[in-house]
Order: structure tokens, then C-alpha cells, then sequence
């Protein structure tokens, strides 16, 4: 298959207009900027990017979305709200919502998604017959929607630092690192999942487990929740003298593969921990100020030496754009200066596949109208600064139009998210 891109981000010289983009085999063989159109070329119009990455999803929590705001409250009772929420899963009912969940990121030009995946068994914590139903119905969804998911398969051994775990939590749980590692091994990667691990966190993982956990999974992706709440690093730094961050460290689960999710609340010597060993953080700004997390360092943490992603959380909003945008405001606001990230480093955080584990040369594509209502008149380069989900008009994943005319190969995804949601409200 052959696309020609009106305009097309490179990854070695930015933006470049009339290149034609070769396919096979789900994967792209060619680029060639300054081309005609060639007449067999499927014809993608504005500005192309390769897909994004959602590097931090909970697909269960979208089904949250306008439903916590009327009493306020905090992360804590958010969290209450999302455990009730937890409880009504099933396999069959994760199917039909992810399904909806992941058709909606792709028609905002998501490509591959970091699954964060904690409902492991059923209510109560006794095993399905397959013990990982829940996780093969994420293999299912993503398939279904078109796009690659990373299957971050979580360990939750807690209920909080020397807490053991509530009834809501033990569904989350395998009860010790063996008898998850025994869980996680099972699951098989292929074309649409690639198996990879998280710690929850410093709360769900006590420390005695923690280096049994980073020597049980010792290559491929693993991310973990770090210091999203100050009540979470007084708690750590109560029981053990040491941040989250440097507890961290002490077990060995710092590393370029390791990927640290939220890293909000940091002291000077967490980001140069984490700068240093070359451990990744991902940002969710969207859900951050949704649930009034705060805004951390992340150009600190860039310069230190983190490589950025992006995710969308809890799913307050799905649009990798709005995310980029929302970063770079939030710098803003806490700074008082603009630019202070490129829109090449906004580029990379929104493309950053490698904090997943693929590698790179997957056909993925994102065309992005230049004429809409927000887009008209702006430079091609600087599109991802005014540009939202709405103005995606195409998505090409490992080589298979999976949204075209702004219309995804499932249907209707509305009708499907209401439906979804819908069910497990009643």
C-alpha cells in the first residue's frame, strides 16, 4: 500500500510536505518527502503524524466520566467511587466496555495504548476458570478497535503501606510476587498485546516484596504509580525514612524500561534518581487536574535525563493532543514562561512507543485536518498546539485504516460506550 501526505512529520527533519509513505506488511518500507502524488496512492490530507501512544490507560475508569464531580471531594473519595465501580466488572462486560474505550482512543489518533491492568479476578478474589479472563478481554478490545495494547499486568499485594487489603481490593490482588509471576507468565504476546508489568504502587507493593517483583520480571515494560499524592510519600516516608522514589531504587526498579506514572510530588534528589537511571515518566495532565493532583516537574525531569510520555488515566478526557497542549500549560502556569517544551518534544512525548516495548517501523499513521474551525491558518509545525481529537480524519494502525472521514470500523462508538456504560450502571 502506498499513502502520499500533503504534509508529514519526520522524526529527523520535522515537517515535510508531499511524501509519499510506502506499507508492507503492516510495517513502512519507504519515506520519500518532496514526491508527487503517485496515482495509486491513497491520498491523506493536512498534516500526518505516526500514531500515538497512550502510555497510561485504566480502560474500566471511563466509564466514570461525568458521574464524580457533584460533591467535590478529593483523590481519596474519587477513589471510593472507583472501587464501586471495580466491583462490576466481568469479562464479558470489560469486553464491551474497552472495546468502546479503545475505539474512542483511536479516533483521536491512538495507535498503541499501555493498559494498566489491575482487575485481575473476580469480586471477592476467587479465580476465574481462566485466570486471566480479564486480561484476555483486553486482547479482545484492542484487537476489535484496531490498535496495539501493552498489557501492563499490575501486582497488588495491599491495601496500603502495613494496611491489609479491603474486600474492594482483593479482586486486585494474586496474595504474594510468586503467585503472580506464576499469572503473568501464562499470557502470550502476538501481534495486538505484548505482555508487560507494574508495580501498582509504594502503598499496594510493601517493600519486602518489591526486589522479588523487579528480579520476577526482568526485561520488557514495567511502570508503576509514583507519588501522585503527597499523602502517599508522608505515608512512605513515615514507614521506611525514604520517598517513594528512593524506595524505588533501594529494590532495583529503576531503569531505562521502568516507566514512572504521574511523578508529581518530587524532591530535587527523586528527579535526579529518576534522571539518572534513565527510568521514563509519563504524564496524565488531563486527569492530573481532574483530580487535583498538581502539576509536577516535568522539565526537570526531561532535563535530568526521563524520556516523556503521555497518558489519559482515568479517561476524564481521551485526546493525546490535549494532553501535549495541557503539559505545556501546566509548565506554563507553574513557571510563568512559555515554550517551554518544542513542539518536537511534544511530538516525541505524544509518540513515545518505546515506553511500551514496540519497536519502532509499525505503519501507524495519523492525518489531522489543517482546515477545520481550530486548525485554519495555523503552520503545519505548530498544529499539535491548536489541533484536538475532532480534527483527526484518518488512522492507519500496523497498516490497516481503522478511522476514516472522522468514522471508525466498529460503528458508532458512542452508542457503544453508552451502551457499555449504561450496563454496568443499571
Amino acid at each position: 500500500m502506498r499513502y502520499w501526505c500533503e504534509h508529514a512529520w519526520l522524526d529527523s527533519s520535522g515537517v515535510r510536505s508531499s511524501v509519499v509513505v510506502d506499507v508492507a506488511d503492516g510495517r513502512i518500507t519507504a519515506v520519500v518527502p518532496d514526491s508527487p502524488c503517485p496515482p495509486d496512492a491513497h491520498r491523506l490530507t493536512g498534516l500526518v503524524l505516526p500514531g500515538f501512544a497512550n502510555a497510561h490507560s485504566h480502560a474500566f475508569h471511563r466509564a466514570l466520566r461525568g458521574r464524580t464531580h457533584a460533591d467535590g471531594g478529593t483523590f481519596w473519595t474519587w477513589r471510593t467511587g472507583m472501587y464501586s465501580l471495580a466491583s462490576k466488572l466481568d469479562p464479558d462486560s470489560y469486553l464491551k466496555l474497552a472495546t468502546a474505550v479503545y475505539a474512542e482512543m483511536a479516533l483521536a489518533g491512538v495507535t498503541c495504548v499501555g493498559e494498566f491492568h489491575y482487575v485481575h479476578h473476580a469480586p471477592g478474589g476467587s479465580r476465574y476458570a481462566d485466570p486471566n479472563a480479564m486480561s484476555e478481554a483486553l486482547r479482545e478490545a484492542a484487537s476489535l478497535a484496531g490498535i496495539r495494547v501493552t498489557l501492563l499486568d499490575t501486582c497488588y499485594l495491599a491495601g496500603g503501606i502495613d494496611q491489609p487489603l479491603d474486600p474492594s481490593q482483593l479482586r486486585f490482588s494474586d496474595g504474594s510476587v510468586d503467585a503472580w509471576t506464576s499469572r503473568v507468565s501464562s499470557l502470550r504476546s502476538d501481534s495486538t498485546l505484548l505482555a508487560g508489568a507494574a508495580i501498582h504502587s509504594v502503598r499496594a507493593v510493601p517493600r519486602s516484596s518489591l526486589s522479588a517483583l523487579v528480579s520476577a520480571w526482568p526485561t520488557g515494560p514495567l511502570h508503576v504509580h509514583l507519588s501522585e499524592q503527597p499523602a502517599e510519600n508522608e505515608a512512605c516516608l513515615s514507614a521506611y525514612g525514604l520517598s517513594p522514589t528512593e524506595l524505588l531504587a533501594e529494590a532495583g526498579a529503576l531503569s531505562p524500561r521502568t516507566t514512572a506514572v504521574h511523578a508529581t510530588h518530587l524532591s530535587t534528589k527523586d528527579i535526579s534518581l529518576l534522571g539518572s537511571s534513565g527510568t521514563g515518566a509519563c504524564f496524565c495532565p488531563t486527569t492530573e487536574a481532574d483530580l487535583a493532583d498538581g502539576i509536577g516537574p516535568a522539565r526537570e525531569l526531561v532535563d535530568a535525563g526521563s524520556p516523556l510520555s503521555l497518558g489519559s488515566d482515568q479517561h476524564a478526557v481521551i485526546d493525546p493532543l490535549l494532553e501535549a497542549r495541557a503539559l505545556e500549560h501546566g509548565e506554563r502556569l507553574r513557571t510563568g514562561q512559555r515554550g517551554r517544551f518544542t513542539p518536537a518534544e511534544l511530538f516525541s512525548a505524544l509518540t513515545a512507543h518505546a515506553s511500551l516495548g514496540w519497536q519502532p517501523g509499525f505503519a501507524d499513521l495519523v492525518a489531522i485536518s489543517l482546515d477545520t474551525p481550530r486548525t485554519a491558518g495555523c503552520l503545519p509545525e505548530q498544529a499539535m498546539l491548536v489541533a484536538t481529537g475532532a480534527d483527526v480524519h484518518t488512522v492507519i494502525a500496523s497498516g490497516k485504516v481503522i478511522v476514516e472521514d472522522g468514522h471508525h470500523r466498529v460503528g458508532d462508538v458512542g452508542r457503544l460506550l453508552a451502551a457499555a456504560i449504561e450496563e454496568l450502571w443499571r
